[in-house]
C-alpha cells in the first residue's frame, strides 16, 4: 500500500467517527462505575442503565447557580431529543451528604425530570468517589454550622449506551450541544 493510499484510509476512518460537541474522553481509566443509593434507596451502577445514554453531574442540592443549571440543561437536551429523550438517564451524585438527604434529594430531581435519580455515598466513602472520577469538592464553611456551601467540579460525564464512559461535557456548554452528542451515542447503539 502506497503512502497515499495510507492517508486516504486514515481519513476515511476519521469521517467515519462522530465529532462531539464535549471533550472525547474515550477508554480513560477514571469514571468507569459506580455502586451509590439512589434517592428511592435502591442501589445502582452503570449496569442498571445499559441501552440509556447516563449523564453524571456531580453537586448538591443547596447549590445556589451552578448545580440547578446543569440539571436544567440536562433536562432541556433530554426534551430536545424528543422520542429518544426516554433514553438519556440523568444521575446526579451528591458531594454534600450531610445535608442531602434522600428526601431533599428525590424534591430535587422532581424540579427537573420525574426520571432522573439523585444518588450519595456515605461522607467517609465519598473522597474514594470522588477520586474514582477526578472530580474536585470542598466545604467550604459559612457564619453557621449549617450555612456552609460546597466547592466543585462543574461538568458532566456521558456513558455511552453500553456503559463506557465517552464525554466531558463542560458546564455552560447548553443543552442543545449535549443532546446534539447524546443523539451520536444513541446512534452507535
Amino acid at each position: 500500500m502506497s503512502l497515499g493510499s495510507l492517508g486516504l484510509a486514515a481519513c476515511s476512518d476519521q469521517a467515519s467517527s462522530p465529532s462531539f460537541a464535549a471533550v472525547d474522553i474515550t477508554g480513560a481509566d477514571y469514571a468507569t462505575g459506580f455502586s451509590l443509593t439512589d434517592h428511592n434507596g435502591q442501589t445502582r451502577t452503570l449496569a442498571d442503565f445499559k441501552g440509556k445514554v447516563v449523564v453524571i453531574f456531580f453537586g448538591f442540592t443547596q447549590c445556589p447557580d451552578v448545580c440547578p443549571t446543569s440539571m436544567a440543561e440536562m433536562a432541556e437536551a433530554k426534551r430536545l431529543l424528543g422520542p429518544d429523550g426516554d433514553r438519556l438517564q440523568g444521575l446526579f451524585i451528591s458531594v454534600d451528604p450531610e445535608r442531602d438527604t434522600p428526601e431533599i434529594m428525590k424534591q430535587y430531581m422532581a424540579n427537573f425530570d420525574p426520571s432522573f435519580l439523585a444518588l450519595y455515598t456515605s461522607l467517609d466513602k465519598l473522597p474514594e468517589l470522588a477520586k474514582s472520577f477526578k472530580i474536585y469538592y470542598k466545604k467550604v464553611e459559612g457564619p453557621t454550622p449549617t450555612s456552609y456551601t460546597m466547592d466543585h467540579s462543574a461538568g458532566s460525564y456521558v456513558y455511552d449506551t453500553q456503559g463506557r464512559i465517552r464525554l466531558y461535557h463542560r458546564y455552560g456548554s447548553g443543552a442543545q450541544l449535549l443532546a446534539n452528542d447524546v443523539k451520536k451515542l444513541l446512534a452507535e447503539g
